[in-house]
């Protein structure tokens, strides 16, 4: 019977930690809480909570899946409709939706605009008539230091002259 030290086993299960896949931050959950978190905390708003939609999913991830081998963390590669976030190191699915909420300090409702940065992806979080998502991470084949999320609305929102909420 082999016997082991506790060095080795310490060191056998940092190898499995760094293989094994984690999903921790980036399951379909991850993504609705976060999200709903940022709709129900507009008081008054009553904007519905989203629904986890796999449709959506496969969509982002064709999507993305275009992208992998030109990542840069300077182009925001969002479209109508679609989140996206390049980051590098480790990007979560929750640092990505957490990044786009952060957005919300620069969208003024009174104006209906992006007053000194940029929101788009705040208000596409929040537009109330969206009413389901689909979420994917990956890492990017271009360079291995950067992660790539990304997140479908249905419908898409930030329809021009139109507030989200």
């Amino acid at each position: 019977m082999a016997v082991w030290n506790i060095s080795a086993l310490v060191a056998c299960v940092v190898v499995l930690a760094l293989v094994l896949p984690s999903h921790a931050q980036n399951s379909p959950q991850d993504y609705l809480n976060a999200h709903n978190a940022a709709r129900s905390a507009i008081v008054g708003a009553n904007i519905p909570a989203l629904l986890y939609d796999t449709t959506l999913e496969a969509d982002v991830q064709l999507y993305l899946s275009t992208l992998l081998g030109v990542c840069n963390i300077n182009v925001d590669l969002s479209l109508n409709g679609i989140n996206v976030k390049v980051k590098e190191n480790v990007l979560t699915g929750l640092d990505a939706v957490n990044a786009w909420v952060s957005e919300q300090i620069f969208y003024d409702y009174n104006t209906n605009l992006c007053v000194g940065g940029v929101c788009n992806h705040y208000t596409q979080v929040v537009w109330k008539s969206s009413v389901s998502i689909g979420c994917f991470r990956t890492q990017c084949l271009n360079n291995v230091n950067l992660w790539i999320v990304g997140c479908k609305y249905s419908p898409p929102g930030n329809i021009i002259g139109q507030r989200p909420y």
